[in-house]
């Protein structure tokens, strides 16, 4: 009887609906959860392969954007893949999983701006289907100002840098990436010169091309003309870029000019021979 009496008074305690709901709040205002997570449904768990997929994007571009800042600073030989690993925060192996070996990873860099090259190309056959006595400011413009543009910008300072650099030694790395990436580049720009400069040969306009090329690639790199102007000129001041375009525009036309025009045919010395004796009506 006693134990029976037990659980009789046992079971008069247990709280009801009612009584649950008042506990289940004083339990919410004590430690103060959100009344939006309060009766939040339970989440179904991700698969390691889901929470890789979110996070590889951001992991894939900090590898590259890594790379292009170090090969810009201090050269393609010179930088290691821990080095890169160390700059954008991931794990060694993952540089290797994303994009092989170094090489790989610096022509990486060249196809990510693939649209760059694009953008010029697109601009020149632009100039050349306008054609007109401007075609040759409208090739210089098609090739200048797309790469000044990113050099001036934040997210392309860097690559515009390792363009300038990398690009100008004879290394193997850099022989694919002209190859492939900036070699038909050149080729259409040359034919374009051709275009408007019909007097002239292929191989002086390419000696133009390579001159302006020259010109554009040093004015990417250039530190010291702060130092030779005394201060009155900052390294990648966009107020020079017009200047750029009108130096290679003028160098080219300079470089080659049209052939002399013929003299002009004069009359036979017989003839006018004979027209001082004619007789005077």
């Amino acid at each position: 009887m006693h134990g029976r009496r037990l659980t009789q008074v046992d079971r008069s305690r247990e709280p009801g609906a009612s009584g649950f709901v008042r506990v289940f709040k004083f339990f919410v205002r004590s430690f103060n959860i959100p009344v939006e997570t309060r009766l939040r449904p339970a989440r179904t768990p991700r698969s390691p392969a889901d929470r890789e997929s979110d996070a590889r994007p951001d992991r894939r571009q900090a590898i590259l954007l890594a790379a292009e800042k170090l090969f810009a600073q201090n050269g393609y030989h010179a930088v290691s893949i821990r080095q890169i690993a160390i700059e954008a925060e991931v794990p060694l192996a993952l540089v290797a999983y994303y994009y092989g070996q170094k090489h790989e990873l610096f022509e990486a860099i060249f196809e990510h701006w693939r649209p760059t090259i694009d953008e010029r190309l697109t601009r020149l056959q632009a100039a050349v289907d306008d054609g007109g006595p401007d075609l040759l400011n409208h090739i210089v413009e098609a090739f200048v100002q797309p790469v000044l543009r990113i050099r001036a910008s934040a997210e392309g300072e860097f690559y515009a840098l390792l363009v300038a650099r990398e690009l100008g030694y004879a290394s193997p790395e850099a022989d694919r990436v002209l190859r492939r990436h900036f070699d038909p580049l050149a080729h259409a720009f040359i034919d374009a010169l051709r275009l408007a400069l019909p007097h002239a040969s292929v191989g002086a306009c390419a000696w133009a091309y390579q001159f302006a090329l020259g010109a554009l690639l040093h004015h990417l790199s250039d530190q010291r003309v702060q130092r030779l102007s005394l201060g009155a000129n900052t390294p990648n001041d966009v107020s020079s870029h017009p200047m750029l375009v009108r130096f290679i525009e003028g160098g080219i036309r300079a470089a080659l000019p049209p052939p002399p025009a013929p003299p002009a045919a004069s009359a036979p010395v017989s003839s006018r021979r004979r027209s001082t004796h004619r007789r005077q009506p």
